[in-house]
């Protein structure tokens, strides 16, 4: 058997695909159920997420309520990232290539693109502009003049500290990128006992100052109580999933390396049911309780941990949000962007060519514009998760349904300009059915009768395009493996 994928992985190069393409070997497919279970953590425990937290108060539901939904997330996330993942683990193929089996070797393009091009690199550099505000409030601590450097200087809206801020956390970011999944396994070993005392001792330090039951009862000034609580616990919800849109299309990049489908399914799914628990108690007290202590709604961690009088622990709990922003960039972002972009052309692009033209874009669309406002990051939140959502209930339909876990890998790794299945290399019936179901999801911003359904974007998207698919696909679809039409 060794021999036999030996002798396909040749193959497959000689055909002109870089070794960062090909199917694992099983001697490197090594994850266990702990990789996974500390790979996430970092991912749920960064600024943007607690600033989201802030803005599920403003709907109008208890502290309950809003702790409760942040909690059940977890379990859609993690069945998505299980089950969209099973192909990877199964083949050892990264989610570039999985993909071409739904959409085609040519119409794979679109889709991938979307994901790993502008997802992932809007948010990448989203992520490492909130990390270099936190690094900025760390040398502010250290050295309160460095804030006060270049005076007037001003280039397309950063002074000259945040421009340094943000370019040097940037460069640690793009570092973490090339080491791939082995450098960042070994980071997130190390980040997340930090996670459990910061946020932890934060939510503590909540709760001690002003209490409990105060944190329960907690409702922001202006805020009424809401009246469609229902739907509202739905829409927090989604918005929870929908930050997930993108990392729950490739899971494949992190699932190949399991050693099992059991081993990444237990593992994903205890890592981010901890992580969650712990982020929806100590991210409601932390914002509630801080609200309450400093007598104004406060929603950005970063502001709290800048009131505090004590150097240690503000240099601390800093440095474990710096560390939280990476690995979340890491995972969600800039890995999975440049195995996307290595796949556009795998004859000439390598893995870390692609981290490197994906990290030089992420500075060239000035991401701090994008937090400007609050709108603007939900905004991005609904186009993100209503695009990409319909890409994960086709490509769920089409391997557990259509192909029945059968893939033929060959078909998938053809030569250059040899499509063998589909309409010239695309799937006309997944496009089709991604076209109605984001239509279904997104066209609540611009046509009222919609705007329900734009509400939970993710959840329209994801089941209309898996039913759709199912429907319409019929059982006999090109690409399926030898052995599966035997059967």
């Amino acid at each position: 058997m060794e021999r036999q994928e030996q002798q396909q992985r040749e193959l497959y190069r000689a055909r002109g695909y870089s070794d960062d393409l090909l199917p694992k070997e099983k001697e490197k497919q090594t994850w266990k159920a702990f990789n996974y279970f500390t790979l996430w953590m970092g991912s749920v425990h960064n600024v943007p997420n607690y600033v989201m937290v802030g803005g599920f108060f403003i709907l109008g539901l208890s502290t309950l309520s809003i702790m409760l939904a942040i909690i059940l997330s977890a379990f859609f996330i993690a069945f998505v990232m299980v089950m969209n993942g099973a192909a990877g683990t199964k083949y050892g193929v990264p989610f570039a290539m999985i993909l071409r089996a739904s959409y085609g070797v040519r119409g794979s393009l679109f889709p991938g693109i979307l994901r790993g091009g502008i997802a992932a690199i809007m948010w990448f550099g989203l992520q490492c502009y909130a990390g270099s505000l936190a690094f900025l409030i760390l040398i502010g601590k250290i050295w309160p003049g460095f804030l006060s450097l270049g005076g007037d200087f001003n280039i397309l809206g950063l002074n000259l500290p945040g421009l340094i801020a943000f370019l040097f956390f940037w460069a640690i970011n793009v570092a973490i990128g090339f080491g791939g999944g082995g450098v960042l396994n070994k980071f997130t070993a190390v980040l997340n006992p930090c996670i459990y005392i910061v946020f932890g001792g934060m939510a503590i330090w909540a709760i001690s100052l002003v209490g409990i039951q105060p944190i329960l009862d907690y409702v922001p000034a202006g805020v009424q109580k809401a009246e469609n609580s229902g739907f509202l616990f739905l829409v927090v919800i989604n918005a929870v999933v929908a930050v997930w849109a993108a990392p729950a299309v490739s899971a494949s990049d992190f699932t190949q390396n399991a050693q099992s489908f059991r081993q990444q399914a237990l593992g994903q799914t205890l890592g981010l049911l901890v992580a969650y628990i712990l982020f929806a108690v100590a991210g409601v007290c932390i914002i509630a309780g801080a609200s309450i202590h400093y007598g104004e709604d406060t929603w950005n961690v970063l502001d709290i941990v800048q009131k505090w009088d004590s150097l240690f622990a503000s240099f601390f709990a800093v440095l474990v949000i710096l560390m939280t922003t990476i690995s979340t960039n890491a995972t969600g972002n800039i890995i999975p962007a440049g195995y996307q972009i290595a796949a556009i052309a795998p004859t000439k692009l390598t893995y870390k060519n692609g981290v490197l033209i994906a990290s030089i874009i992420s500075l060239l669309i000035c991401p701090w514009k994008l937090m400007e406002n609050q709108s603007s990051i939900y905004l991005f939140l609904d186009i993100i998760g209503g695009m990409l959502g319909p890409v994960i209930g086709v490509m769920m339909a089409h391997y557990f349904i259509v192909m029945r876990s059968q893939i033929d890998l060959d078909t998938l790794y053809t030569k250059a300009g040899d499509y063998k299945f589909y309409d010239n290399g695309f799937n006309v019936t997944a496009f089709s059915v991604t076209l109605i179901a984001v239509v279904l999801s997104l066209g609540g911003k611009f046509i009222p009768l919609f705007e329900p359904l734009s509400r939970v974007s993710w959840f329209v998207g994801v089941i209309t395009a898996f039913v759709l698919y199912v429907l319409l696909k019929k059982r006999d679809a090109p690409g399926i493996s030898t052995e599966h039409k035997a059967a």
